[in-house]
């Protein structure tokens, strides 16, 4: 894996700096309701300021917005960071997303971007599988560096990519096999062990599933909580997880793998887990999805949890100081896992 240069060699002394962060995070009546993203950007603007930089420019995008919106203005993103940090030499520019031009990585969008800078630095691990203007293209206009952040993430997540202490033990869950087919193809074969859960382990069980997986030992639900209906207060059932009423949904692991999994895992010396072993965000059917998390935390493998609602699970908890890495990057993560090139990581010089 190739490493970019870092900020920590960057000469930003009276120099404006552009950095392109990963900002993305959710609002609730107009203000930040989850603020880990933007202290996760704290170290880099830090040493930026400490190093006397004259000024940063802070960008990223929020939400998927087809044009300006009033919903996904940086504002209430603007008003955390300046809690948090509170330096006049940071200004905070708007969604980049409000740019026609920021994903189809626009060259005039990136000279704008670019514009009166004199160096830019993406910490962004986030956005880094995406070639777009403020992550790919700016970098080839400005001399280029990696944030502290997007370092850690490639340190850690390359450990998984190396000679791992074993047992290795990869947890998968989530709603779609082909999210994270090229993972389980890719860590797979390499794993000990792949514990799967969540929609997706039903569509594993498929013959067709399972032969693009081959030679991949797959460890999937022995019991299911079942509902008649999609819906967090529907009618439930244990029942086995080859035998799911025809019509009803299978929303949770049960008891029985709950405790599967958890043995696994307490085996382990090498964790991955990305994906929910059902739909956590209704508390009916996250025991399985809080079960993993617990026994993630317990053990004392080196472990790296990512996905949203993988790390929302760990944070509910109170558990991420108990995990060694939590990533930021979601689809970044499993496409650098997969072996594939970030483009905003191959645009900056190698070390």
């Amino acid at each position: 894996m190739r490493t970019p240069r870092s900020v920590r060699t960057a000469d930003v002394a009276d120099k404006r700096v552009l950095v392109r962060a990963d900002l993305n995070v959710p609002l609730e009546n107009g203000r930040v309701a989850d603020d880990t993203r933007i202290r996760a950007s704290l170290p880099t603007l830090e040493l930026l300021l400490e190093r006397g930089a004259a000024g940063i420019a802070v960008c990223s995008h929020l939400g998927r917005p087809k044009g300006p919106d009033p919903a996904f203005a940086m504002a209430p993103v603007e008003a955390r960071l300046r809690e948090l940090l509170p330096d006049k030499r940071i200004s905070v520019l708007e969604n980049t997303r409000f740019h026609p031009g920021e994903t189809k990585n626009d060259p005039a969008y990136a000279h704008e971007l670019a514009a009166g800078r004199d160096l830019y630095v993406n910490d962004a691990f986030g956005s880094a599988h995406r070639a777009h203007s403020s992550t790919e293209g700016v970098a080839h206009l400005l001399p280029a560096y990696a944030g502290l952040l997007l370092l850690d993430e490639l340190v850690h997540l390359g450990r998984l990519l190396g000679d791992v202490e074993r047992p290795f033990v990869l947890i998968a869950g989530g709603a779609k096999v082909e999210d994270k087919l090229g993972v389980l193809q890719q860590l797979g074969g390499r794993a000990d062990t792949v514990l799967v859960g969540g929609k997706m382990a039903a569509e594993l069980a498929q013959p067709a599933s399972q032969s693009a997986l081959e030679g991949v030992d797959l460890v999937l639900p022995v019991d299911v909580v079942a509902a008649a209906s999609f819906d967090p207060d529907s009618e439930t059932r244990l029942v086995r997880a080859d035998s799911v009423p025809h019509g009803w949904f299978g929303l949770d692991i049960g008891p029985q793998t709950q405790n599967e999994f958890a043995a696994r895992i307490k085996e382990a010396r090498t964790l991955f887990w990305n994906g929910p072993m059902g739909v956590f965000e209704w508390p009916r059917f996250a025991a399985g999805t809080k079960a993993v998390a617990q026994a993630v935390a317990e053990s004392d493998a080196y472990s790296v949890v990512g996905g949203g609602d993988s790390v929302r699970a760990i944070n509910e908890l109170g558990l991420t100081d108990r995990v060694s890495w939590v990533s930021t990057g979601g689809g970044a993560s499993l496409e650098l896992l997969e072996g594939k090139e970030l483009p905003g990581v191959a645009a900056i010089p190698e070390a």
